[in-house]
Parts: structure tokens; C-alpha cells; sequence
């Protein structure tokens, strides 16, 4: 991962195993369609948002400061750090 083409969002702050859905604080904004990558110790893989909730609502974008639920196609950690390709 290149540091020129990635901008840090957020991180993981809970990870519901079950149905594969972890929980992001964001430091910056987050739309459906944005390509995020997963980075932390045992965690580094990268994704497009397909979807995305704000209690149990669906939204198209989100802002700095708010929490999502986001379907994650691997496992993920808390703590992990999350980060946008631009």
C-alpha cells in the first residue's frame, strides 16, 4: 500500500463476527462506492463499500464523526485502521 494514494478515515471499533458487520468511527467522510482498505497486525485487505447503515438505516455517504455498520468481506479487528483510495 502506497502512502500517496490512501487518506485515513477512521477505525474499526467493534466487529460483529456472526454476520460480518464492523462498526467505524470516521475522521473523514465515506460513500457507497468508495474502495477502503482494512490495516492492523493480522489485518490488511481492501474493498469497495457496497452498503452502508447509521442505526439500522441505509445511507448513500457519511460524515466525520459519525459510526457505520459496513458488511466487511473478511474478518476484522478492533482497533484496525481504516483508509480511502483517492
Amino acid at each position: 500500500m502506497s502512502e500517496e494514494n490512501v487518506v485515513k478515515i477512521g477505525r474499526v471499533t467493534h466487529f460483529f463476527s456472526k454476520i460480518s458487520v464492523a462498526v467505524i468511527e470516521l475522521t473523514s467522510s465515506l460513500k457507497v462506492g468508495d474502495r477502503i482498505v482494512f490495516k492492523g497486525p493480522n489485518t490488511d485487505f481492501e474493498q469497495v463499500v457496497d452498503s452502508m447503515q447509521i442505526e439500522h438505516q441505509n445511507v448513500q455517504s457519511a460524515e466525520a464523526g459519525q459510526s457505520i455498520g459496513l458488511k466487511v468481506a473478511q474478518r476484522v479487528r478492533e482497533t484496525d485502521t481504516v483508509y480511502k483510495r483517492v
